[in-house]
């Protein structure tokens, strides 16, 4: 082994450990891996900060992940879900999401405000129009295209405006 290989202080190898955690994370976002990446990054610190030998830096790597694998991982995955247990998410999760119209949508292009990000949109029926302001409903996604209709009334328990005379 080279000599820099061999002299590189130990809490690097940690870092860079974590950081391939982190890059594996990126590609099956399960949050497993993330998990091992923070573990990592506590035994880094850890490596550091105080010194400690390398078999104390994989029983800290070890414990701070199963740590966060089995405590940390289950409340992360609980919140991220947006319906709860088997919510829909990405494309599907916007299905029946209510969107306002930005700029006159009609049955050939238009543009919507979902879920805080501008989408291109089109009505569903040909020849449908809705105003800027309009509530609609998203019925499908094509692509990167909302497809929307009319948004149902909502119930009203009573009207907020005074009557007019």
């Amino acid at each position: 082994m080279p000599d820099w290989l061999r002299d590189s202080p130990q809490w690097l190898w940690w870092i860079g450990a974590a950081l391939a955690f982190g890059i594996v994370e990126m590609t099956t976002l399960d949050l497993l891996f993330l998990m091992l990446a923070l573990g990592a990054l506590v035994a880094g610190i850890v490596a550091g900060a105080i010194g400690v030998g390398l078999i104390w830096q994989v029983l800290i790597f070890a414990v701070a992940s199963g740590l966060f694998v089995f405590a940390l991982r289950p409340v992360a995955l609980r919140h991220l879900r947006l319906e709860g247990k088997g919510g829909k998410i990405l494309m599907e999760g916007n299905i029946g999401q209510t969107a306002t119209v930005l700029e006159p949508v009609s049955d050939r292009d238009g543009l919507v405000k979902l879920r805080g990000e501008s989408w291109t949109a089109r009505a569903e029926l040909e020849g449908q129009t809705f105003a800027e302001g309009d509530l609609v409903t998203v019925v499908r996604i094509d692509g990167a295209t909302a497809v929307v209709a009319a948004a149902p009334p909502e119930d009203k328990p009573f009207d907020l405006e005074p009557p007019r005379d």
